[in-house]
């Protein structure tokens, strides 16, 4: 699975820098569903592996029922506040990872989990420092960068 280097992140912020936001959240939903298609979540889980998603109220909510604990508790054994006030998760893998690189609380799990890499949103423009950190990392977020810097040519 190819991630992008010091040059393709070079070239991609270029690229969106340039870009005309239009044409880019035109052919989004496209690019997304091809990456998804042709990349397997599963295989690389390094999303899971190394960062965490920001657990927003109703993320805490919603996951401590489904867990059958009071808030305070999976705050508490799960959860710390990072420098911009957000809960993250203590650790690095995700506590809810399994060997099998699938999430134990999938169906509910963060809204940002459930959102990422943001390949089909206004996100990969509007916060293009995010897009090309993913990009270093998320095989999905590289094939759609990619593929738009060839198409935007």
């Amino acid at each position: 699975m190819t991630v992008a280097g010091k040059e393709e992140l070079k070239l991609f912020k270029g690229m969106l820098q340039r870009a005309d936001k239009n044409k880019v959240l035109k052919r989004l939903p496209e690019l997304h569903e091809e990456a998804f298609e042709k990349i397997d979540c599963l295989q690389c889980a390094a999303c899971c592996k190394n960062y965490s998603p920001r657990f927003k109220t109703p993320d805490v909510k919603r996951i401590s029922k489904h867990l059958g604990m009071k808030e305070s508790l999976f705050i508490e054994t799960y959860l710390n506040v990072d420098e911009d006030g957000d809960f993250v998760v203590k650790k690095s893998p995700c506590p809810f990872l399994g060997s099998d690189n699938a999430c134990s609380i999938y169906d509910v799990r963060p809204s940002d989990c459930a959102r990422f890499p943001y390949t089909d949103e206004d996100v990969i423009i509007k916060r293009q420092p995010l897009t090309l950190k993913n990009a270093s990392f998320c095989p999905i977020t590289f094939f759609v960068l990619d593929k738009l810097s060839k198409q935007l040519k």
